[in-house]
């Protein structure tokens, strides 16, 4: 089964409250698309972001639901040890970040940090327990002909998610 969420159309809120801030280290929400997200999460073995880059990295309605939703405490997304974090969303054996960007991947990877691989899929994802990760970026979209956008949505449709 495919599970598409819509953010935007679902009026998700990626800032906090001060009633929802005073229940972040008890794992707590007021929020109920939070506690649908997670549950979503618990149960599926692949995950597919799509997003645009901003400012070379995930915009902040992403890093909204991130913050929001991946709160620690057993039976949520991760646990903290003296080791570090660990991540309880194991049954996620695939995930894809689907973005584009203005600028070419190569310039977001070599001269503005590589956010997205290196934050966002390499630490962000695995810490939450995400097996195998994959960033497929359509850079230069701003400038990109019809053809080459097409091109690419074909790429995407035969793409083989797991």
């Amino acid at each position: 089964m495919v599970q598409l969420i819509d953010l935007y159309a679902e009026h998700f809120d990626p800032t906090y409250s001060a009633e929802e801030l005073s229940l972040y280290h008890q794992g707590g929400t007021v929020d109920p698309l939070v506690r649908k997200y997670l549950e979503l999460l618990k149960s599926c073995r692949t995950v597919i972001f799509i997003t645009p880059c901003w400012w070379n990295s995930i915009p902040g309605m992403l890093k909204g639901v991130i913050d929001k939703v991946m709160k620690e405490g057993f039976d949520l997304s991760h646990t903290v040890t003296r080791t570090g974090i660990k991540g309880l969303l194991t049954n996620v054996q695939h995930c894809y970040v689907l973005t584009t960007s203005t600028s070419p991947t190569w310039y977001l990877r070599f001269f503005c940090g590589d956010d997205i691989q290196r934050v966002f899929v390499n630490t962000t994802l695995k810490q939450l327990g995400f097996e195998h990760r994959k960033w497929l970026n359509f850079g230069g979209i701003s400038w990109s002909s019809p053809q080459r956008r097409q091109r690419y949505l074909q790429k995407i449709a035969q793409y083989r998610f797991k």
